[in-house]
């Protein structure tokens, strides 16, 4: 099985137009947050149907998990906290996205949304546990944030990662964890796009501009992982005791 993740396209169009190219070469394709770009002037509701529409060529090609980002967030659900209200049209259509659960083979994908506060966090947490009791052989998390202290989330200059994350990977152990939110740290010394945390993985492509995005390739059957970027290639081996030394920088 393949899987291809990137994150933090931010409404660059022709990064969609890429990763729509690609997608016929992959199982599964994984958008790990930020579809949307609050900086960009075009409204977040003209973004998110143009957004829908890729979504809906990905699904046509292959099998594609869309989790929310914190620039995806266009207003408050039920509870009065930030979600990614459009992602409900692409769930509609086929999608699965923020809160779901796929299994494909022996390989179970929670897909966890962007959370704005306790309700939300008390739904990831509630989600996670719920489908490590129905653990396969192997289990990814999509989860746009990396958690604090990994080098994963390292900006050059601090680490910049998620205060929860850390522990639910302690707790429940996943195989993978694909994520995004923090651009720099494949780019920088001391940062990396893979973490090895215990028992699990910790992936983040990073981003870049130009019309191919930092991008992750996950080949489960032949257990190698690459990740491309303007710097080249790197790869590693999912059974490495941890992510190799870097010899880019």
């Amino acid at each position: 099985m393949r899987i291809l993740l990137v994150s933090d396209l931010h409404y660059a169009l022709r990064q969609f137009d890429w990763v729509v190219q690609r997608a016929p070469d992959y199982d599964l394709v994984v958008l790990a947050g930020d579809c949307l770009n609050i900086a960009s002037a075009v409204p977040l509701h003209a973004q998110s149907v143009v957004v829908l529409h890729y979504l809906q060529l990905l699904r046509s090609t292959t099998r594609v998990a869309v989790a929310s980002g914190n620039h995806d967030l266009t207003g408050p659900d039920a509870h009065g906290e930030q979600a990614a209200l459009w992602l409900d049209e692409a769930r509609a259509a086929g999608v699965p996205c923020d809160g779901d659960s796929l299994l494909i083979g022996d390989l179970r994908i929670s897909i966890c949304p962007w959370w704005d506060g306790p309700v939300g966090r008390a739904a990831v947490e509630a989600q996670l546990a719920a489908d490590a009791a129905r653990r396969p052989a192997r289990w990814l998390w999509v989860y746009h944030w990396p958690p604090l202290g990994s080098p994963t989330c390292w900006t050059g200059k601090r680490h910049y990662g998620d205060t929860e994350l850390g522990g639910w990977i302690a707790r429940f152990a996943p195989d993978l964890v694909l994520t995004g939110h923090v651009h720099e740290p494949p780019f920088r010394p001391d940062g990396a796009w893979a973490d090895r945390i215990g028992h699990s993985w910790v992936f983040n492509a990073g981003h870049q501009i130009g019309p191919v995005p930092a991008h992750i390739d996950i080949d489960l059957a032949g257990g190698t992982v690459r990740w491309r970027s303007m710097l080249g290639d790197e790869t590693l081996q999912l059974a490495d005791a941890a992510a190799p030394e870097r010899s880019v920088f």
